[in-house]
């Protein structure tokens, strides 16, 4: 295990710091700190002796000082947070409480960027024991025009005092995050813990920056290019693209935004990653100034927030066609922007329709993607899409457009991921079609088709004729037959008696009682026993992996046996202590409720909570893991958990199931068999059932498939 150093607190390091009152932390913001799942901390703090004591309650709940907490995350090095960013929490909460009327958060967060920039810019500690007069006049040198510096230092309320503090601050950060940048970074992605929402409420999250970034190309550019983000906001998107680009690539930065205030601050971010004013123009205003630059290579931009009772959806691609002024042949731009307007239906013949299929006429639009819900924090019912246009010689042209609708996915990386790899796929191919390739959730058609069908939403309901010779359309008729085919074998194994279910049940005589047992009484005599789940990150199980993992919801019969799966490699490098089912073994969990299902294959891994209980093989009297299965199935229904309750009344351990014998249990067991193959072959129908379903649907919702006239109707 890597050895961590404590964190020191900066009131231990530094005098000029005030006392703060200590930032109370609860479990489940422990857990957000240290990036684990929440019941983590609450085991930490049963095991291990030197966790941090509650310091006070609230609301029932215990409360933990956040330094004594940081502390001992960092010298034991578990959670799975970076130690440099728990140093980081520490400055970023001390400088919270330094948060004050007479020190709003606007000023609080320019002054600490600033200083930021500064030591990136001298190249030495801000905080080097100089009066704070000394540091303005250092600024002033390199701010002699106060284009992105000096006003923010001087607007400071009691800067002898406040200056140096901040300037101390400033130099954790950096230490912490080993570089001005990425401490520049930290300072804004908490803007909203430090008060200042205002900065935060029309920014993309930062899943949405990176794929705008990652769609863009910008790291297929040459070397110089010229890349342009119009409404700059606090430069989230320019950052991302600056570091999305190859190293050393030389590109030139062109940004604009009305508000100067976010204007300096942009211009400090771009210094900071050592993007100099030769290679960086930040206009204030809404106009780039690409006169002096030349015209964007690549222009991206997210369209400002209006709220959708006054957005007008000609207002807003006026300002998409405005933006392909700035566009160059063989310039592209990404606009992310309404989804109502860029990719929803538009009245028929309107200004608006009129002005959007516009954009197909002379090949500009290229891909029309409806993004996921939540791709504005603080604007959780405004819907997304992106625009990818390119201006490209007309001998070049194509006419087709990408259509692309990831609505319905999760807002994640990996999703985003795709989205990405598609694009820089079509970008790569010219603008056309890759025959080794098939997008995800889109479907390339012809402009014209488009242009053809006014007011019609931007979706992949269209369908090019090329579409419908694709494999997966052609072999649909086959498909089906086949699994007419099937069900017609199923239903015959069952009419044949293939299996027979004869259960000749009767009320047994009151003179032999049957004896019973619990099954903490079988573990203890060994004729049971029992095994952990695992815990595995949900991240590391995917459909398409090595071996079947058995969760609560597969035991419950909610999800499909064989839908989770974990890669070989992966279980073996960081789950080596996992251990595998045995055939017969029972796999149980209590939560959310109880469930037991027997693995008959073996070879499986169990999930935590759930668990595995194991018949020993020579039990005396036996136990047969079917028979076991259903006695608990009804032992358990007698003490379900009440409504409201925390847990059930009785604990698996406490269940009590009768202790058959021998020629019993064998009996009991032979019935469970022909009833489960039985429900095997139900299974295996509804399977094909579904199947069936799912195909027809598919061909009959994109007018690939047709009914033909059924012999045993009277359709016409």
């Amino acid at each position: 295990m890597t050895t961590h150093t404590a964190v020191p607190s900066p009131s231990q390091t530094s005098p000029i710091l005030p006392e703060t009152p200590a930032w109370r932390m609860t479990y489940a913001e422990i857990a957000a700190l240290a990036q684990v799942k929440r019941p983590v901390p609450t085991t930490w703090a049963r095991r291990h002796p030197d966790f941090p004591a509650p310091v006070t309650q609230e609301d029932g709940r215990p409360l933990f000082d956040a330094r004594a907490v940081i502390d001992w995350l960092a010298s034991t090095g578990r959670g799975n947070t970076d130690p440099r960013r728990l140093r980081a929490e520490l400055a970023l909460h001390t400088l919270a409480a330094w948060r004050t009327p007479s020190l709003p958060a606007p000023v609080l967060i320019g002054a600490l960027t600033a200083l930021v920039c500064l030591h990136q810019q001298l190249d030495a500690p801000a905080s080097d024991g100089r009066p704070w007069n000394t540091t303005l006049e250092r600024a002033a040198e390199l701010d002699p025009d106060d284009r992105f510096l000096v006003s923010e230092l001087r607007a400071l309320p009691d800067p002898d005092r406040t200056g140096p503090a901040l300037a101390y601050l400033a130099d954790e950060l950096i230490d912490a995050a080993y570089n001005p940048a990425e401490a520049f970074d930290w300072i804004l992605q908490a803007r909203h813990r430090l008060g200042s929402r205002d900065l935060a409420a029309d920014e993309p999250v930062p899943v949405v920056v990176r794929a705008l970034a990652a769609l863009s190309g910008v790291d297929t550019l040459d070397e110089g290019a010229v890349v342009a983000v119009p409404h700059a906001r606090t430069g989230d998107l320019l950052a991302a693209l600056h570091d999305r680009a190859a190293e050393d690539s030389g590109h030139i930065h062109l940004a604009a935004d009305p508000a100067p205030a976010r204007v300096r601050l942009v211009r400090r971010r771009m210094l900071v990653r050592g993007v100099y004013e030769f290679r960086l123009d930040v206009a204030d205003g809404e106009e780039l100034t690409a006169d002096e630059w030349g015209y964007p290579n690549l222009l991206v931009c997210a369209l400002p927030y209006e709220a959708a009772e006054t957005r007008d959806p000609k207002a807003v691609l006026d300002q998409v066609a405005a933006l392909t002024d700035y566009l160059d042949t063989g310039s592209t731009a990404v606009v992310l922007g309404p989804a109502d307007v860029l990719t929803g239906p538009l009245a028929r013949h309107g200004d608006a329709d009129r002005l959007r299929r516009s954009f197909l006429k002379p090949g500009l639009l290229k891909a029309a993607i409806s993004l996921p819900d939540g791709a504005y924090a603080y604007r959780p019912g405004y819907r997304t899409a992106i625009w990818v246009l390119a201006r490209v010689r007309e001998e070049q042209r194509t006419g087709l457009v990408l259509l692309a609708d990831y609505s319905s996915q999760p807002l994640s990386e990996p999703v985003l991921g795709t989205l990405a790899e598609d694009i820089a796929i079509w970008r790569a191919s010219g603008w056309t079609p890759d025959p080794r390739h098939e997008p995800r959730h889109a479907v390339i058609v012809r402009g014209t088709d488009l242009d053809d069908a006014p007011g019609a939403a931007l979706t992949p309901q269209h369908r090019t004729l090329a579409s419908r010779h694709i494999r997966t359309v052609v072999e649909r008729p086959a498909i089906i037959a086949d699994l007419q085919g099937h069900l017609s074998n199923l239903q015959e194994r069952a009419r044949t008696r293939e299996l027979r279910l004869d259960a000749q049940a009767e009320l047994r005589p009151e003179d032999q009682p049957v004896r019973r047992t619990t099954v903490d009484r079988l573990l203890r005599t060994r004729r049971l026993r029992r095994r952990p789940g695992h815990r595995f990150d949900p991240e590391h199980l995917t459909s398409d992996g090595h071996y079947t993992v058995l969760t609560p919801e597969e035991v419950l019969g909610t999800a499909r046996i064989g839908g989770r799966r974990i890669d070989r490699g992966l279980l073996l490098t960081a789950y080596e202590h996992a251990q595998f089912t045995e055939p017969g073994d029972l796999v149980v969990t209590a939560h959310p409720r109880f469930g037991v299902h027997v693995d008959t294959e073996g070879l499986s891994l169990v999930a935590a909570p759930a668990r595995i209980l194991r018949v020993h093989p020579d039990a005396d009297p036996p136990l047969r893991p079917r028979v076991l299965a259903a006695l608990l199935r009804a032992a358990a229904a007698g003490h379900a958990r009440a409504g409201g309750a925390v847990r059930a009344s009785r604990s698996i351990e406490d269940l009590v199931v009768p202790d058959l014998s021998r020629a019993e249990a064998d009996r009991y067991e032979a019935v469970l068999a022909e009833i489960e193959s039985r429900a095997a072959l139900l299974r295996e129908q509804t399977a094909a059932l579904d199947d069936l379903t799912r195909v027809m649907a598919a061909g009959m919702a994109d007018g690939t498939l047709t009914i033909q006239h059924l012999p045993h109707t009277d359709a016409h």
